[in-house]
């Protein structure tokens, strides 16, 4: 896999120590000196096994959430909700990315990454097993908050392990990731009502199924987290190393609060995170209520998923090429305002149309985290940028889906949900401009 990937950033220099692997640091202390064979051979195993664990790790991050929007309606008849929870349901993952992924870096620097990933895998396991047959809407919220947890801390980390992994191919990984979070997430929204139908027709097995391919995701990381405490000397003396240069007195500390590029790449990741939620959790229910079966309904919300898949592709690397990522703030923009628009006047007649332009839309998601990349300098800022910009987010895009499922209970309708959404694009776009400006978070935070 690693052959086929793109090396349009191998030209730059080599990066400092805190953004490379430690293996990697190694290698390059003496110029021309070839690595030992044995040497290098481990360090190709560890990086294709690191490129492995993303793309599982990425696959995972959604299903929870869109094969339960398939459902919802029969979720919702089984547990006895209202419109109004209902709503709760679909605000509770931005909720538990907000509090569970401000903790991301903290676990991070106490355990590695790696572990901290893969204990992520554990816990979208046993929370995506045990939700289904929780027996009432309480315990349903429990277990689908501990799957929960467990993407939110991968979720801030996954910016974390590319840029330490892969340092001079953030475009190109940060792009591979959001191309497998996205297929991910198209394949539950595609699969869940059929796959439902074949297990015999009830919500449980429909939902829990999605437990094995999680269980799957915490097979790579496994080897990472026991090589983890038997690293070589020499890897041991470079992370000392980077330790010491990162509280060296010269090296002020980060507040990130003070930057302004921070904020707007924090806002702009909540209004994103808004519209993804909203649209993972109720468009299927809107093409529903306007006659579309719920077979179709799934498939259009897979289509909507599936735009990401090879744009999620595509637009890192385009990211990364240009000075200033304003202009494809704007195009997702538009196309989401397009979209919205389609299912507020035709929600039936163009389905297919409506579930492609928001399905473009969507993929402001990874542009986002492209963006986390190119707004911070060393690794450690990478690391502090996404716990930031990702928790403030999330916290700014909990009552979006809330607020959507009140709106519909009360008008009766999807006239004035649909046009709160088309509401938020706006200043979704101008934040996105703000955050898409050349600069990054150290210059403006250590002031």
């Amino acid at each position: 896999m690693m052959g086929l990937m793109p090396r349009e950033e191998t030209t730059r220099t080599t990066p400092t120590t805190e953004t490379q692997t430690p293996a990697a640091t190694a290698a390059s202390r003496v110029p021309g000196t070839p690595p030992e064979p044995g040497k290098a051979s481990t360090r190709a195993w560890a990086t294709r096994l690191v490129m492995v664990g993303i793309v599982l790790a990425a696959v995972n991050l959604r299903p929870a959430i869109t094969s339960l929007g398939a459902l919802l309606e029969e979720v919702r008849d089984g547990l006895g909700m209202s419109g109004s929870v209902a709503g709760l349901l679909t605000s509770v993952p931005p909720l538990c990315f907000a509090v569970f992924g401000v903790m991301a870096p903290r676990l991070a620097r106490r355990f590695g990454p790696a572990a901290v990933v893969c204990a992520g895998m554990v816990a979208i396991t046993a929370g995506l097993l045990i939700r289904p047959y929780a027996g009432n809407t309480a315990g349903f919220l429990v277990a689908s908050a501990l799957a929960l947890m467990g993407i939110a801390v991968s979720n801030v980390l996954m910016p974390v392990i590319v840029k330490r992994w892969f340092p001079d191919r953030v475009g190109s990984m940060t792009g591979l990731y959001s191309m497998a979070l996205a297929l991910g997430t198209s394949t539950a929204a595609a699969v869940t009502v059929p796959l439902t139908g074949a297990l015999g027709g009830g919500w449980q097995p429909g939902l829990a199924v999605w437990a094995a391919l999680a269980a799957v995701a915490v097979l790579p990381w496994l080897p990472l987290v026991r090589d983890r405490g038997s690293a070589p000397a020499e890897q041991q003396s470079v992370r000392r190393e980077t330790a010491r240069a990162e509280e060296a007195p010269h090296a002020p500390a980060l507040r990130i609060a003070r930057s302004r590029t921070a904020w707007a790449l924090a806002v702009f990741f909540g209004l994103q995170a808004t519209a993804a939620y909203i649209t993972m959790g109720w468009m299927a229910q809107i093409f529903r209520d306007a006659g579309v079966s719920a077979g179709t309904a799934g498939l259009l919300l897979a289509v909507t998923m599936v735009m990401g898949v090879p744009l999620a592709f595509v637009i890192p690397r385009l990211a990364t090429r240009l000075p200033h990522q304003g202009s494809i703030v704007v195009v997702l923009g538009v196309c989401g305002l397009a979209g919205y628009a389609g299912l507020y006047l035709a929600p039936a007649a163009g389905a297919w149309a409506w579930a492609l332009l928001l399905g473009v839309s969507n993929c402001a998601f990874p542009l986002a985290l492209t963006m986390v990349g190119m707004r911070a300098r060393t690794g450690a800022g990478v690391a502090q940028l996404s716990a930031f910009a990702q928790s403030t987010g999330y916290l700014i895009s909990i009552p979006g889906p809330l607020l959507v499922g009140v709106l519909y209970q009360s008008s009766g309708g999807w006239g004035v949900p649909i046009a709160l959404m088309t509401g938020l694009m706006i200043p979704q776009m101008v934040v996105g401009w703000l955050a898409g400006r050349d600069r990054t978070v150290e210059d403006e935070a250590t002031r």
